[in-house]
């Protein structure tokens, strides 16, 4: 029988991103895997260039292949005494390390401290968890896209404070809420690209691995000239980044922390700009509104008869949530010295769980998009249930006109008096207006108080909107094939 007291989260609290390839690429296993992609990099990068041979690089990076050897518990556990898990993690490879080449040992972890690796890892556990995310939201994307063209006038009761407004089209609202996932996907894939690798040694400025080749009497080159070139520590950061796939930074970046920022940021707007769309839904699928529903609602525990919204639930939980996490990511800003106590720390879960949220989130959201079911009679039935007093500005805007400002809007307020307290339309209430009867005849107000004849410019902006087609996913896709051929990047952070 499973245990009831097993320390795991295993997403019991969590079901947005519970069972999705985010949970996967986030959990502390992808972090230890990231961690040990990261010291084999290193190794890797000090061999090209001449400081460790290339049999240390071979030893290491097989060593920190054999992930299941490393336990991660055990890893937690032995983590408080050094404050991080790089300090156990490093034991550990140094351990295994040693069963293959004993000489090899002398270049696990050479030169690094705890941040560049953990930072490191940080960085490709974001990067691999984006990817998944990017493409959910392109499939987000592209559903409510076809949505939006297929309702490009369906005639839907624009509300503002949320009362009725103006009539608008449920095309131009979907077209909307994929411009926004649009803005995510651009923000995120240009974030995704930047993502920097992280080394800098214990103060970032490198000195350690300059220190080890003046020891070893070795250069960065076998055949060095009086010009030695760019510095051996410039040289071993490109080296080490192309390694990794991550992009190059122009400096060491432990305390000056806008790519965790930077990535918070865009997390945030993410996950507020799908709780735009959830919220959107929630709304419109309510009983006593019912212009939308979800493909496959989830059941009640209570109430058999009903069909929640539960993919726009899940989306607005994440929305709530992940404002917050980066509000802790952008005070790390503010961290002091050349490395902070508590600042860096502070920065590991709120990240992780940030990363879930909007991976949930994304899922979520096309499931939703692909999934959505409109209902354009009910969408014209509350059209209708101000028996024409939406239609109330292209009025004004017409007897205006024709008998004044002042007059026109005297007369269109005693009408709507006179229609709601007499429950008649409102084209019939303006006709025992002496004024405005005289001045329009029946069929021509019967038309300006008609919903569906007043959406303005509603087609046009739609139309315009589709026409963007997503320019960010398309250099996202680039990129990625430019690290899956093994080709660095230059980032744009410090």
């Amino acid at each position: 029988m499973p245990s009831t007291d097993s320390f795991e989260d295993l997403g019991l609290l969590s079901p947005g991103p519970a069972g999705s390839p985010v949970e996967a690429a986030t959990g502390d296993a992808a972090y230890v895997r990231a961690m040990l992609d990261a010291e084999a990099a290193l190794t890797r990068a000090q061999a090209a260039l001449g400081l460790a041979p290339a049999t240390a690089a071979e030893a290491v990076t097989a060593a920190a292949a054999e992930t299941g050897r490393y336990d991660v518990r055990d890893l937690a556990l032995r983590a408080r005494s050094g404050g991080n898990p790089v300090i156990p993690l490093v034991a550990d490879l140094t351990a295994a390390v040693a069963e293959r080449d004993r000489q090899a040992v002398a270049h696990v972890h050479r030169g690094a401290t705890s941040q560049d690796i953990l930072d490191t890892a940080t960085m490709l556990v974001a990067a691999r968890t984006l990817e998944p995310v990017l493409a959910d939201l392109g499939r987000t994307a592209d559903a409510l896209a076809r949505l939006a063209a297929e309702h490009r006038d369906t005639p839907i009761a624009g509300r503002t404070l949320t009362q009725h407004a103006v009539p608008t089209t449920f095309g131009l609202k979907a077209v909307g809420w994929r411009s926004l996932v649009l803005d995510s996907h651009e923000r995120l894939a240009a974030v995704r690209a930047a993502l920097p690798a992280q080394l800098g040694g214990a103060a970032g400025t490198l000195a350690a691995f300059h220190a080890f080749a003046e020891a070893d009497g070795t250069t960065a080159d076998p055949d060095p000239d009086p010009d030695p070139g760019p510095d051996l520590g410039l040289r071993l950061l490109a080296g080490y980044a192309a390694e990794t796939g991550l992009s190059e930074p122009t400096l060491p970046w432990h305390t000056l922390r806008t790519p965790v920022a930077d990535l918070g940021g865009a997390l945030a707007f993410t996950a507020g700009a799908l709780g735009k769309l959830a919220a959107d839904v929630l709304l419109l699928s309510r009983t006593e509104i019912g212009e939308l529903g979800e493909g496959s609602g989830g059941g009640s525990s209570a109430m058999p008869h009903k069909a929640n919204p539960v993919r726009a639930t899940l989306i607005a939980a994440a929305a709530r949530q992940v404002p917050a996490l980066a509000s802790v990511l952008y005070a790390g800003l503010a961290a002091e010295d050349e490395r902070p106590a508590g600042a860096w720390h502070a920065e590991w879960q709120p990240l992780r769980q940030a990363l879930r949220l909007v991976g949930g989130a994304a899922r979520d959201a096309a499931e939703l998009a692909e999934g959505l079911r409109v209902h354009p009679h009910r969408m014209r039935d509350n059209l209708d249930a101000t028996d024409g007093l939406i239609t109330s500005e292209r009025l004004a805007a017409v007897l205006a006109a024709l008998i004044g400002r002042g007059e026109a809007r005297k007369a269109l307020s005693r009408a709507s008096r006179h229609a709601v307290e007499q429950g008649m339309e409102l084209d019939e209430a303006l006709r025992e207006e002496p004024g405005i009867a005289g001045a329009l005849p029946q069929d021509r107000l019967r038309e300006l108080t008609d919903p569906t004849q007043y959406a303005g410019s509603a087609g046009a902006l739609m139309d315009r909107a589709l026409r963007r087609t997503g320019a960010a996913r398309n250099r996202s896709d680039e990129a990625s094939d430019a690290d899956g051929a093994g080709q660095p990047r230059t980032g744009r952070w410090p």
